[in-house]
């Protein structure tokens, strides 16, 4: 008999701000370290008031990790030390591996209502990848398929794989699923997990019982850490719930973070930093 996973941790996220001047909110970050091992953080970075997102975030560097945007509204431009361009925007997902190190901006831009955002995760890197080179898996929102179950349950599949539909984003050494899950009211979505995965589910919009019926429903900004088990399951009543559904495997390695830099020691840290002080920091093979 198939394990349904419990609530482990219930978290709310919470405001701050970013780059210069951008708010947001973060579901979890450096404080629940290693808890959500191979991810490091997931920041909400909605919002409706050009003044509070226009700024971006300039130039800034990115060793050991992979950072996961996906859009909802509006657009961000981005631009990086090797050359590379382009806009990403409502549906459309960037799959950044900064690898041995890359030098960055992403700066936003509303639609015509002033609406702008989406979510950025952070993936951690074994060892043994973060110093591979830098690559981009950008997607466009037309190569994300959706699947569509019973009771109108819809799911928009960037990693992973549903009702024999995968996504587009593969190959990675976590091996992830993320999922944009749509429940209406009154539903059950169920969803197998292999077990020893690392799962958590982030509301933003609607509400849900996640794990058990008589579990408290989980609202927008809610972050629900899983406990282990075979499969997740979520059910809707007075209204309907949409979520990000993600999950991988662990790494089980020391981490070394600070600021946009996670190596595994304080030791590789301080090389990471001198090197972006004295312009060695982008390694060209």
């Amino acid at each position: 008999m198939k394990e349904t996973r419990k609530i482990e941790k219930l978290y709310k996220s919470q405001p701050t701000i970013e780059g210069a001047g951008v708010h947001l909110r973060r579901a979890f970050g450096f404080a629940e370290v290693p808890l959500f091992d191979p991810f490091l953080m997931l920041d909400d970075f909605r919002g409706d008031r050009p003044d509070q997102y226009i700024k971006g975030f300039p130039w800034h560097p990115h060793r050991g990790i992979e950072t996961i945007t996906y859009m909802l509204h509006g657009e961000v431009e981005h631009g990086d030390s090797l050359g590379n361009k382009g806009v990403i925007r409502p549906g459309d997902v960037q799959w950044m591996t900064a690898g041995s190190g890359i030098v960055h901006q992403e700066m936003p831009r509303g639609d015509a209502g002033g609406r702008m955002g989406g979510f950025q995760l952070w993936a951690n890197l074994p060892a043994s990848q973060k110093m591979i080179d830098p690559r981009y898996r950008d997607v466009k929102r037309e190569q994300i398929p959706v699947v569509s179950l019973k009771n109108g349950i819809e799911i928009r599949v960037v990693c992973g794989e549903i009702e024999g539909k995968k996504g587009p984003v593969q190959d990675i050494v976590i091996d992830p699923q993320y999922l944009d899950v749509s429940v209406p009211r009154g539903s059950e979505f169920t969803h197998a997990i292999k077990r020893g995965h690392t799962a958590f589910a982030y509301v933003f919009e609607g509400s849900g019982r996640f794990g058990d019926q008589k579990a408290k429903p989980a609202g927008g900004g809610s972050l629900v850490l899983f406990s282990d088990g075979d499969q997740v399951a979520v059910t809707t009543q007075e209204e309907p719930a949409r979520f990000l559904l993600i999950s991988g495997k662990p790494i089980g390695e020391p981490v070394a973070w600070r600021g946009p830099i996670v190596m595994n020691t304080q030791a590789e840290l301080k090389v990471a930093f001198e090197e972006y002080g004295n312009g060695t920091f982008i390694k060209r093979r």
